[in-house]
């Protein structure tokens, strides 16, 4: 199916309003598969993304949440308004996540993987890789392939420009072949701590998920 994006200002995709994020951040990670993560630099070209994998990373009683421990100069965005990106580095790679419930909780959702739709060659060449299934199949690969970096840490995205997330029209497919999205879970990727959490929600079956094929459905 060919996707077209308008400019943020125009009727087509307009951006998630703040009280989307404002929730616990399961049902936020959970509710962000098949929403667009829509990214344009000044006066560039558009990409766009189907949102099909998601990680909750909580408040409370979460070891693997960076705000466990408390607010510090890294981590201060989690404890700010819902509704904005928190951007970190990890492995010299950056990891784009959308802050949740109300300020100072400390919470938010990892997203770790979109199904590329629009600006592919642009992806390709930031990449640099041909294959489409490995544009941004996992956090640092999205980030690479959107240009997402320390710039948006604290970004808003519910502005609905140069990067938001928004909601696809109804009269679009939720699925590759026109089927309802059917969503899974699983414990985290890549977590040292609490790993066996399971806050980890994918679209079961999207060859554009990340992680072992067997983990997500596919035999």
């Amino acid at each position: 199916m060919r996707y077209v994006i308008k400019q943020s200002n125009g009727a087509r995709h307009s951006p998630l309003a703040r009280e989307f994020y404002a929730r616990h951040p399961t049902v936020v990670a959970r509710e962000l598969l098949g929403k667009l993560l829509i990214r344009q630099a000044a006066n560039g070209p558009i990409l766009a993304g189907r949102i099909v994998e998601a990680e909750g990373y909580l408040s409370t009683r979460d070891s693997a949440c960076h705000a466990n421990r408390g607010m510090t100069r890294k981590n201060a965005t989690m404890f700010g308004p819902a509704g904005h990106a928190y951007v970190y580095m990890i492995h010299a790679r950056w990891c784009l996540n959308a802050v949740t419930e109300e300020v100072g909780q400390g919470s938010a959702v990892l997203i770790r993987a979109i199904e590329p739709l629009h600006g592919i060659e642009l992806m390709c060449e930031r990449r640099g890789t041909p294959k489409h299934l490995d544009l941004a199949r996992g956090p640092a690969r999205l980030c690479q392939a959107l240009d997402v970096t320390k710039h948006y840490d604290g970004w808003d995205l519910t502005l609905g420009r140069e990067l938001w997330i928004a909601d696809e029209l109804p009269n679009e497919i939720n699925n590759r072949n026109g089927s309802p999205l059917r969503i899974a879970r699983s414990r985290r990727i890549g977590v040292t701590s609490a790993h066996h959490r399971l806050l980890r929600y994918y679209v079961a079956g999207n060859p554009y998920v990340s992680g072992r094929r067997t983990l997500n459905g596919m035999g």
